[in-house]
């Protein structure tokens, strides 16, 4: 089973036929590895490892200093998924997702009968309960070893002292402009003077956040959620016609969840229940895919077999369209799980044609049998048995784009992610129905795949998780079956061009150059297809076959793991 782990360090690859994106940032160590989008954030959780902590420590140290680095994708202003397998072997699901206010009604976001995505995607109206702190304390609290106070202070110090944008972050300031430009706390700290947004190179220092930050480290989450911050949140929303109140925060708990378990060519795999989508179609993907030969129709033919995976793909985000939501509030069915709903998706899928999908399956028992009521990824694992994977978002680039005035912190827009009308396509094209419709105290579902692997002896051997909107699953997905089915190491794995498709629209796109003969072949079979320019970014952690970790950060960013 460790073929899964087998490393292929090189510079330029072709796979598949295709060009990949180069050398994936690959570390080999012996004690314990992190791997994260920004060097900074991958550092600052090796320095908590070298302080005694654990891969969780490490994990969060990272994650809090990526809300100040990478913070147009996540921070303490949104939320996050976390799924830890500690070394006794237990496995944690935490829910830090956001919760839609209490004032939040189901038509809060139309206007004379139509719906206005603008509403949910910038400004007051767009955000939703921060859970992410929540998340963090409770993680650390119950599987770490370190206080939050020193998990701060990465962060804390490159809010002070400031750092070099990146490339990454400098685009998406100056795609950004306009919207920045409507709130003036957060056009203080992203454009010149001038209007003119940061650029490449120069130095950012956030001194408001910094304040944040040392608040937190001398009075804990509550400055967040019962003090200074929440009140000023409160202030600002009522101000400027937005429904987020101190008590929204005050009232606001992380969620202990039971995580998701399935098997796949004789590997467990774990993931995370709703309001997680991306636990249960990951699994049911992968239940569909079981019933093919992938190593051989990939061998045969590679366009016959990305006919079949996105074939899967789109089986699974009609269901996702239909049956997913937060399921305190909603019934979602297990029967998405089951092998027998995945072997009767699969017989509708034929290998010489695409077959439409007009509409959601019904998975077994789905009245009864049900479950109890811009993005990053951080991966970590220690030589003591702790993995870890943490997905934390502000949802599109800056969130709301509000920063309330003192604070520094950017406020999500994950209000977004609900179905704010049935039918109507969110920000990344999804569209959903009555089970994700608006509600107060209610998580809007996420398309978050944190997952772990463990192989038939029980032992850990890849934590794996992605940033990309709906992308997410299918990046999550395309990982393992590269590496489980195709052969292909965890680097290759992460570098090679992805694939998507998400039901609607009814669309194949593909990353990377992919020949024309693919190409052709896919068009024959019945697929509408089309280059993009981006399928996010995965990260991971893998162990290999002489037992050392192996941490990946994907090429497509300036990332690299940290470890010794």
């Amino acid at each position: 089973m460790h073929r899964l782990l087998v490393i292929q360090m090189r510079s330029l690859v072709v796979v598949a036929g295709f060009l990949s994106f180069g050398h994936a940032e690959t570390l080999v160590a012996e004690k314990f590895v992190v791997a994260t989008v920004n060097p900074i954030a991958s550092e600052a959780g090796l320095a908590a490892f070298r302080d005694g902590g654990n891969a969780i420590d490490a994990a969060v140290a990272a994650a809090l200093t990526l809300g100040v680095v990478d913070g147009h994708n996540s921070g303490i202003g949104g939320g996050c998924l976390i799924l830890i397998r500690r070394a006794s072997g237990e496995f944690v699901a935490i829910d830090g997702r956001e919760r839609a206010p209490a004032a939040a009604t189901r038509d809060m976001f139309v206007r004379d009968g139509k719906p206005v995505p603008e509403l949910s995607q910038t400004g007051a109206l767009a955000s939703g309960v921060p859970g992410a702190l929540a998340a963090y304390q409770t993680a650390i609290d119950e599987c770490g070893e370190l206080p939050m106070r020193r998990l701060l202070e990465a962060g804390h110090r490159a809010a002070e002292q400031g750092f070099a944008i990146d490339k990454q972050l400098a685009s998406a300031i100056a795609a950004k402009v306009e919207e920045i430009e409507q709130f003036a706390a957060t056009r203080e700290v992203l454009l010149h003077d001038d209007g003119a947004p940061l650029k490449t190179g120069e130095l950012l220092v956030q001194a408001d956040l910094a304040a944040s930050y040392a608040a937190l480290r001398e009075q804990g989450i509550d400055w967040f959620y019962r003090g200074d911050y929440a009140k000023k949140v409160d202030g600002w929303m009522r101000e400027n016609g937005g429904l987020l109140t101190a008590d929204d925060f005050a009232s606001y708990r992380a969620v202990r969840r039971e995580p998701i378990e399935s098997t796949y060519r004789g590997y467990r795999i774990v993931g995370f229940p709703p309001p997680s989508s991306g636990g249960l179609h990951v699994a049911q993907v992968l239940n569909m895919l079981e019933t093919f030969d992938m190593r051989a129709l990939h061998q045969q033919s590679p366009a016959q077999a990305y006919h079949v995976i996105a074939e899967s793909f789109s089986r699974a985000f009609a269901d996702r369209a239909y049956w997913l939501g937060d399921s305190d509030f909603v019934n979602v069915p297990r029967g998405i799980l089951e092998k027998s709903y995945a072997r009767a998706l699969a017989k509708t899928i034929d290998l010489d044609r695409k077959v439409a999908v007009p509409t959601h399956g019904d998975p077994p028992n789905w009245r009864q049998d049900v479950f109890d009521r811009h993005t990053t990824h951080i991966a970590a694992a220690d030589n003591e048995g702790n993995w870890v994977a943490i997905t934390a978002t502000v949802n599109t680039s800056f969130g709301s784009k509000v920063i309330v005035p003192g604070t520094g912190i950017v406020l999500n827009n994950e209000m977004d992610d609900f179905s704010i009308q049935p039918g109507t396509p969110n920000a990344f094209g999804l569209v959903g129905a009555e089970n994700n419709a608006v509600a107060a105290g209610k998580r809007p579902l996420s398309s978050m795949s944190p997952t772990i692997v463990v192989d038939d002896n029980d032992e850990p051997i890849l934590t794996v998780g992605a940033a990309g909107g709906p992308k997410i699953i299918t990046q999550v997905l395309l990982v393992m079956i590269r590496t489980i089915d195709f052969d292909e190491s965890i680097s290759d794995a992460i570098a090679a061009p992805r694939l998507h498709h998400q039901w609607r629209p009814d669309t194949l796109s593909f990353e990377g150059d992919m020949p024309k003969r693919v190409v052709d072949s896919l068009r024959e079979l019945g697929h509408a297809v089309a280059k993009s320019p981006t399928a996010g970014v995965t990260q991971a952690v893998a162990r290999g076959g002489d037992g050392k970790l192996i941490g990946v950060s994907d090429p497509r960013v300036p990332g690299k793991p940290a470890g010794e």
